[in-house]
């Protein structure tokens, strides 16, 4: 993957700087993750091959990343990092693999940590929240009322969760559609956003509604189809437009007084992206930042051939160089942490 290009480079490297943090997103099109971060005046992009990566979760020293056939546990280990054989005081932290899930093929789209660190997801190939460990492959917690049974369908094309008090409050679909892959039909129109605590629909006829969250105790999402950032009155049951980003967005993350919003390409040969509007489809992949305060865009990174989709986008708090270790690396054999100890195992004297 070629470096990214950005018109505003020195803003988001102060940035960064300045709040003590990194960005990380999954572009399943180009089968990995990455993290944006730095080193002196410079942005540092690292990525990570992985399978189809899709949602990201990030708790206190914890990471999460779903792929195609697995959800991926990792922790992170700040002293390892000291002594990495590879490149030893170069990076302020590890993130080193510490559990998979085994789930097969669940297209498992917004991931979050909840109460004791359970793993809600969402569950987009049968319709519904899971939660996932090493029971089984998914235990469906909760479901669409529309939706009449557990069948691997993608019916609604259900892909957003916000978290409250540490439990899934809201969700994004497609459409209210009980047929395998019905959404697709009226893609940019039928979508919805519903309050799981109540299974009431609070909005309709969204474009493409992903990334529910909420933020000081107010919800918004994103309009993907219309490149729009929207407040949302659940009780009024309306929104607000308060940003609009030409492309097609999905992936939102707060930290401090920013928004971090990722935003992609349609694919070319793709019957169901080609009925977007113009506007949104010409648009380069990346990630924008927004001024909460204002809602003004401040700086952007684009890419100009290497992403095209960008799903999730979260921030790395307390690192300014991040490095995430592969659970295939040769580095997985030879880290050995405990409480209040970690080395490097050294490699045998042939």
């Amino acid at each position: 993957m070629d470096n990214f290009k950005s018109s505003s480079s020195e803003f988001l490297i102060d940035l960064l700087n300045n709040l003590n943090c990194s960005i990380i997103f999954s572009t399943y099109e180009a089968g990995c993750v990455v993290t944006i971060s730095t080193k002196g005046n410079k942005l540092i992009q690292l990525t990570r091959k992985l399978n189809k990566p899709m949602g990201i979760a990030v708790k206190d020293e914890k990471l999460i990343i779903a792929s195609k056939y697995e959800l991926t546990k990792f922790s992170n280990e700040n002293e390892l990092s000291k002594t990495y054989p590879p490149k030893p005081n170069t990076y302020d932290t590890i993130y080193m693999p510490r559990a998979t899930y085994y789930t097969s093929e669940l297209d498992l789209h917004d991931i979050e940590f909840g109460e004791l660190d359970k793993i809600y997801a969402i569950n987009t190939k049968f319709s519904c929240i899971s939660l996932i460990n090493n029971s089984y492959s998914f235990t469906q917690i909760w479901k669409p009322n529309f939706i009449t049974e557990l069948m691997p369908e993608d019916r609604c094309h259900l892909n957003g969760m916000a978290m409250l008090n540490n439990k899934p409050k809201y969700v994004t679909a497609l459409s209210q559609t009980n047929t395998p892959g019905g959404w697709r039909e009226n893609i940019t129109s039928s979508g919805i956003l519903i309050d799981v605590d109540t299974d009431e629909i609070i909005l309709e006829n969204l474009s493409m509604p992903h990334s529910p969250r909420i933020i000081n105790k107010k919800l918004y999402l994103l309009q993907s189809a219309k490149g729009e950032v929207i407040e949302v009155n659940t009780t009024k049951k309306s929104y607000t437009v308060v940003a609009k980003i030409p492309g097609i967005l999905r992936g939102l993350a707060e930290y401090g007084d920013y928004i971090f919003v990722g935003v992609s390409k349609p694919r070319k040969n793709s019957k169901t992206f080609q009925k977007l509007p113009d506007n949104v489809k010409e648009q380069s992949a990346g990630i924008v930042v927004l001024y909460k305060p204002t809602w003004a865009i401040v700086g952007e990174i684009k890419y100009s051939n290497t992403v095209n989709e960008i799903y999730d986008v979260k921030i790395l708090p307390n690192t300014l160089r991040p490095n995430i270790i592969n659970p295939e690396h040769e580095a997985t054999k030879n880290a050995i942490t405990a409480k209040n100890l970690s080395f490097w195992r050294k490699k045998e004297k042939k």
